[in-house]
């Protein structure tokens, strides 16, 4: 015979339990949301241009390499 779960009805949600390390949940306005955004969106481009010259420098050291070659 299968065992039932209680699970909690749509309308009574379980009581937010609230522990030391989280912050209290509240809603963002409009603007917020776009700031964030913002801010994810210039970090990922300051990380996705490290490696951009990671690759560059990478590729100086391999077009010195081939010269090397090509004069011996």
């Amino acid at each position: 015979m299968p065992v039932k779960t209680h699970s909690p009805s749509p309308a009574n949600p379980p009581a937010p339990v609230k522990s030391d390390g989280r912050k209290p949940w509240r809603k963002k306005s409009p603007v917020d949301v776009i700031l964030d955004q913002a801010q994810k969106l210039r970090a990922e481009i300051a990380e996705t241009e490290t490696e951009l010259n990671g690759k560059k420098a990478q590729l100086k050291k391999f077009e010195e390499a081939c010269k090397l070659f090509e004069q011996g």
